[in-house]
């Protein structure tokens, strides 16, 4: 599922956590939970690039 779809539906601290470690390698357990249960996919303990680029470009908008 695209990211603009399923970040309508992550909860505010995993929201925080994405927005301020823009990037990471590697994404805590907490986080990763949340992005799967609002419909997101993890591939490798972190976000795909397009993801990240939307988190640190266009996340606030949608909130």
């Amino acid at each position: 599922m695209e990211i603009h779809l399923w970040w309508l539906e992550l909860d505010l601290p995993a929201k925080q956590w994405l927005r301020e470690n823009v990037g990471a390698g590697t994404v805590p357990d907490h986080v990763l939970a949340a992005v799967l249960a609002a419909g997101g996919e993890v591939v490798g303990g972190t976000l795909t690039e397009r993801e990240w680029g939307f988190i640190e470009t266009q996340s606030e908008f949608v909130d």
